[in-house]
């Protein structure tokens, strides 16, 4: 991202949902359905629920949630309705937003969203208004004192990776989608301890906001990130050290 750590903009807007547990492991159930819905119920042939799996597991969603979750998914208790969205929009300073959404009611679902957007100075937009500027990555974190630089990029390139940057005092390995599951679990495999690890929606490239600005944005990604049916949230804002240390 624009010169800096990829992470550190994920870290910050993902730390508000990640605290709140409960809610953290009602969206990662509703990925688990929709993946099972979609590739079935075997994660070993349905890369999407292997993925949807590893990422439960990391924040202790319990076996029998995640049991629970496939079951429906696939039809065989009730409560698999539940389907996948892709809402657009534009946040403070005309930054680019794009929500991932799982909702059992879109009619539900698309006001509220749409309120969230204007309360906080930003607006819905239209199909494929900012979609256009992202693609769906895998991100993995790992403390350099974790593990050697050349026996990281050998590992996660014979594993599919296409990249590895160093930023801070940490490795940064990216991949596509369909090898996410396959790097992490090389990566566990040799006990090296992973920071951080998702599949998220990329900017092409960022803009950069002035300190107001950058407030406004991040008060706007935080409230939909606390969206039930909101599963992940992503934005072209590049957001600076300073800024982000001064938002907290």
């Amino acid at each position: 991202m624009a010169g800096h750590s990829q992470y550190s903009n994920i870290k910050h807007r993902k730390a508000l949902v990640d605290s709140k547990r409960s809610k953290l492991w009602s969206k990662l159930s509703k990925a688990i359905i929709v993946a099972a819905k979609l590739g079935g119920g075997d994660p070993s042939s349905n890369v999407r629920l292997r993925t949807a799996i590893i990422d439960a597991k990391a924040v202790s969603l319990p076996r029998d949630n995640i049991e629970r979750a496939i079951k429906k998914g696939i039809g065989e208790i009730e409560g698999g309705d539940v389907e996948e969205i892709l809402y657009e929009g534009y946040g403070p300073g005309g930054v680019a937003v794009l929500c991932d959404i799982m909702t059992d009611n879109r009619n539900r679902t698309a006001p509220e969203v749409r309120k969230l957007f204007e309360n906080q100075g930003g607006k819905l937009g239209s199909t494929n208004c900012v979609a256009y500027l992202f693609e769906r990555k895998g991100f993995i974190a790992i403390k350099q004192s974790a593990v050697d630089l050349e026996k990281l990029i050998e590992l996660v390139l014979e594993n599919g990776a296409d990249d590895v940057t160093e930023a801070d005092d940490r490795f940064e390995v990216s991949c596509t989608p369909d090898v996410y599951s396959t790097v992490v679990e090389a990566i566990e495999s040799q006990s090296i301890e992973i920071e951080f690890k998702e599949v998220s929606r990329v900017p092409s490239t960022t803009v950069d906001v002035d300190s107001e600005t950058a407030l406004a944005v991040m008060k706007l990604l935080e409230k939909l990130e606390d969206h039930d049916d909101i599963q992940s949230v992503a934005s072209n804002v590049n957001f600076t050290e300073e800024q982000l240390a001064s938002l907290g």
